[in-house]
């Protein structure tokens, strides 16, 4: 995508996340999350659910900052160190997604229809499934690693096949992280969506910067 388009289009998701994060904090999507939540949990299957924990794994903060680590690694020892600054998109996007949890009111399905989640470390922080869950934290996180590693793979890997699929892979592993968090209950749609905006606004952020002009030596 032309790096002109690719702005238009942040600007365009970036007005869609309020518009999105305003309508949450107003209570207008409350009907739509509710029979979603009932949908879900009538696909609901026992045998199925450690499945989805690991699925849930994928996406943790633990799994997530790793590969962001390694990929900040490789593009400094390759020998692009601007290109490094990319990690930033990630640690902002996951501090952003922590703060509008504090500040907007928007409390997660609770105890009573979700159930148990892949374990985390950030169950020891928030230490309930209670809290405020606008925007779901492992869709942020999946769009953001999983996209950049294969915006990444796809520029610098010298394998045509692993070119070919690292985008394909990428799509795949965020549309099932989505259906992930709907799936076990633990969120409702708006979170989702609004996990895909926020992921979505990072990580089109740090492909801007990734396909900045670059000065030439004359």
């Amino acid at each position: 995508m032309p790096l002109t388009r690719r702005l238009i289009v942040l600007v365009a998701l970036v007005v869609a996340f309020v518009a999105l994060t305003l309508m949450v904090g107003a209570g207008w999507l409350g009907t739509l999350d509710h029979q979603m939540l009932r949908i879900m949990s009538g696909a609901w299957r026992e045998p199925l659910h450690p499945l989805f924990q690991v699925i849930a794994e994928l996406g943790g903060l633990e799994v997530t900052s790793i590969l962001m680590f390694g990929l900040v690694v490789f593009l400094l020892r390759d020998g692009h160190r601007a290109d490094a600054w990319v990690g930033l998109a990630f640690v902002v996007a996951v501090g952003l997604g922590a703060l509008y949890k504090v500040a907007l009111y928007h409390p997660g399905p609770g105890q009573s229809s979700a159930h148990r989640d892949g374990p985390s470390f950030t169950d020891l922080l928030t230490g309930s499934s209670n809290l405020n869950s606008f925007p779901s934290g492992h869709v942020v996180r999946t769009v953001i690693a999983y996209g950049l590693i294969a915006f990444v793979v796809r520029r610098l890997a010298p394998w045509r096949v692993a070119r070919d699929l690292a985008i394909p892979l990428a799509v795949v592993l965020i549309v099932v992280e989505a259906f992930d968090r709907l799936y076990l209950d633990v969120h409702w749609e708006s979170d989702v969506i609004g996990g895909l905006f926020l992921g979505a606004i990072a990580l089109l952020s740090a492909t801007v910067w990734l396909d900045r002009p670059r000065r030439t030596d004359n």
